[in-house]
């Protein structure tokens, strides 16, 4: 199991990072699955009530490799963390399978409380750097949330969230693909906010027009007979 356990993450950062020239430079040269590596380690140490030991597990983890996941957090399958550094996990956030997480990247909390309290992502989640995802909320499968984006309610799946007040991003794809850093740059992404301004100018050239033609007619009928 921890064979194909890290089979499959080796492949998944491959497949995503086209920096990774081999499986040996993933292996010992990606602190993100480095991370993940020690975060398994103390999942079962606090999963067996050895807390203490394995709060100092995800320390030794942190110092290490810059990446800080609390040990009772939930992650999926082919988890790639890219990059990484600064990147923050709390302690009752839950990460699907094939989730792709850049440097920076926080699912904190907003509760004092002992409940849930940090995000949920679904599979198929991109999140770009320096991204804050606050509070126990939902992030949908397959949604991009793009750099430095603060998120603080929930996002439908599919969606697109970018720019730090975030505004969702009409996503048009004839099949699934992945967007690096989670913030597509192709001719199909269509901003809400330009296509509502093009609307607003389309309307305003109508207008203009009828303004025109009853001018036109108006001088028309004013204009003295022969």
């Amino acid at each position: 199991m921890a064979f194909m356990f890290l089979r499959e993450s080796i492949a998944a950062y491959r497949e995503k990072d086209p920096a990774a020239r081999s499986s040996a430079v993933v292996l010992f040269c990606y602190p993100g699955l480095h991370a993940v590596l020690w975060h398994r380690f103390a999942q079962r140490l606090w999963r067996a009530n050895w807390t203490s030991l394995a709060r100092f597990t995800a320390h030794i983890s942190r110092w290490l490799t810059g990446i800080e996941i609390h040990p009772a957090a939930k992650l999926g399958r082919r988890l790639v963390i890219d990059h990484g550094m600064g990147l923050v996990i709390g302690e009752t956030a839950i990460v699907g399978d094939d989730v792709t997480l850049y440097h920076q990247v926080t699912l904190g909390g907003t509760s004092l409380t002992h409940g849930k309290r940090h995000p949920t992502i679904g599979n198929n989640v991109i999140i770009g750097a320096g991204a804050k995802i606050l509070g126990d909320i939902l992030v949908g499968d397959g949604a991009r949330i793009g750099a430095n984006a603060l998120i603080i309610k929930p996002v439908p799946a599919g969606t697109t969230m970018v720019a730090a007040a975030a505004n969702a991003l009409d996503r048009v794809r004839a099949k699934p693909c992945f967007d690096a850093y989670g913030t597509p740059c192709s001719e199909m992404a269509v901003d809400p906010l330009l296509r509502d301004i093009e609307s607003l100018r389309a309307e305003l050239a109508e207008l203009e027009a009828r303004v025109g033609r009853l001018a036109g007619a108006r001088a028309s009928r004013l204009e003295p007979a022969d």
